[in-house]
């Protein structure tokens, strides 16, 4: 039995808010970096696990969609501004 099309709809809309924001130069390209954001976002965000994401955003109000937007947004701004002060304590540290 395969489990493929099972996967949390967050991490669509973290790894697409971190694209955005990187194709804007809002933050660094270094994939490590990027990664360690999108851990660190995912953890503070609810896990909403589905088949295929149009079931959730057909079930979904408008209301229900830009409040998970802003989540996302804070969630990802949050962990942007941790990964940088745990880097930044690395760097200072060695």
């Amino acid at each position: 039995m395969a489990f493929d099309n099972i996967h949390n709809y967050y991490e669509h809309l973290v790894l697409q808010r971190l694209n955005d924001m990187v194709q804007a130069d809002f933050i660094e390209k270094d994939s490590n970096f990027l990664e360690d954001v999108a851990c660190v976002a995912l953890n503070q965000l609810p896990a909403r696990y589905v088949r295929y994401d149009i079931d959730m955003v057909y079930y979904m109000t408008i209301k229900e969609r830009d409040q998970m937007e802003y989540e996302v947004h804070k969630a990802v701004t949050a962990a942007i501004d941790y990964v940088t002060q745990h880097k930044n304590g690395r760097a200072n540290s060695a």
